[in-house]
């Protein structure tokens, strides 16, 4: 586990690392039998522990191909992590996306893809979804802090729903972490394809899936947004509970004025609203995070600060202290390349900041490490 320095000059006094909050990298690309870590998520448990996942890659590119999901945990607020241990296993013979191997996309070896943790506090436990082969998706959970976990419980049914009104040939949690409302309600990102057009991720559809029972059992929610003309490919959301019970989904979309989509929901699977640009965040076509505070005074906001083009570098947190109406305040983490991230707050108050950090590749972007950055939030 290495340390480095790099970054906290980049800070402003009011949100700087604490004394002892050297950044941590976790995973370093070429070591332990993988070629590639992506796709970080992040999450607190309600007994304080942190636990911070990915996907483990034998290929350097491509989002197919042999992948497992693999976990490190804490249990001092982020300073010290255990050794990585694979957590995702489906027993029988695996088949293959269709849609992937139309395209070539396929190759040897399982794909485990798109962990999501949910802490339940109210259960006293967390929550682990994930998928394979972008075609089945997965429940397990734990009660001793991510030590342990049960055994995976297939939750597929759930986008089963889906497909009287999209035919979908490729589905995805996620990424990053799921939230668990006041009302009990456990609620997760999900974005769907037909698979047929770039990547087999492409053309795509935007909405979630809930639990009302912690995690027994699972349902759709109703579709957010459709690839359109307005808004091309919604995929990958971010969510949040607002102070007036509201729920927020943040999207990705690949629209061509580089802002990111916002919807509201009273409950977080219906009534979405009519979806809307956000004239303040940009949208480099990568992941974003958000996070409520607990108290409900902040909104924070977490992604790859560039308007200019699709370069993911620049990684920065933004503060509203209105619901996300305006986003005032902005702190650069990493000036530096850096791609999909994700946001925690430590049992000490500690913002965790977990995030794909590398330099330019044949591509746009290509990370070497998954690094943890521990901060002071402002008051």
């Amino acid at each position: 586990m290495k340390r480095r320095a790099f970054l906290t000059t980049t800070l402003s006094a009011a949100f700087a690392a604490p004394p002892d909050a050297a950044p941590l990298d976790l995973f370093e690309s070429g070591s332990g039998g993988y070629a590639l870590y992506r796709i970080p998520g992040i999450v607190t448990t309600p007994k304080g522990s942190i636990l911070a996942y990915c996907e483990a890659r034998k290929a350097e590119k491509g989002d197919w191909g042999e992948t497992n999901i693999l976990l490190r945990r804490s249990t001092d607020d982020g300073r010290t992590f255990s050794p990585a241990t694979s957590i995702a296993r489906v027993p029988g013979p695996i088949a293959e996306n269709p849609a992937g191997i139309a395209q070539k996309l396929a190759a040897p070896g399982v794909l485990y893809d798109n962990p999501v943790a949910i802490s339940d506090p109210k259960a006293r436990c967390v929550h682990f979804l994930f998928c394979v082969e972008y075609m089945r998706a997965f429940h397990m959970r734990s009660g001793d802090d991510g030590l342990t976990w049960s055994a995976p419980v297939e939750i597929t049914s759930a986008f089963e729903q889906f497909r009287p009104e999209y035919p979908w040939q490729v589905i995805a949690i996620g990424p990053g972490h799921g939230i668990q409302l006041s009302n009990g309600r456990l609620l997760a990102p999900v974005w769907l394809s037909t698979g047929t057009g770039g990547h087999a991720h492409r053309p795509s559809a935007a909405s979630t899936i809930y639990s009302d029972d912690h995690g027994k059992t699972w349902h759709r929610g109703d579709i957010a947004v459709v690839n359109g003309p307005e808004f091309v490919n919604p995929s990958e959301g971010a969510l949040a509970q607002l102070p007036s019970g509201e729920v927020m989904l943040n999207l990705r979309t690949e629209t061509p004025s580089r802002r990111r989509t916002v919807l509201m929901s009273p409950d977080g699977a219906t009534h979405w609203t009519p979806p809307q640009p956000h004239p303040e965040l940009p949208e480099p076509v990568c992941f974003a995070s958000l996070l409520a505070d607990p108290n409900g005074k902040r909104l924070l906001f977490l992604n790859p600060d560039n308007f200019e083009n699709r370069e993911r570098r620049n990684l920065a947190v933004r503060i509203s202290r209105d619901s996300g109406r305006t986003w005032p305040r902005k702190i650069t983490v990493d000036p530096g390349w850096a791609g999909y991230s994700d946001l925690a707050l430590a049992r000490d108050g500690s913002l965790l900041v977990f995030y794909e950090r590398g330099a330019a590749g044949a591509n746009h972007f290509q990370n070497r490490f998954l690094t943890l950055v521990r901060l002071r939030l402002p008051k």
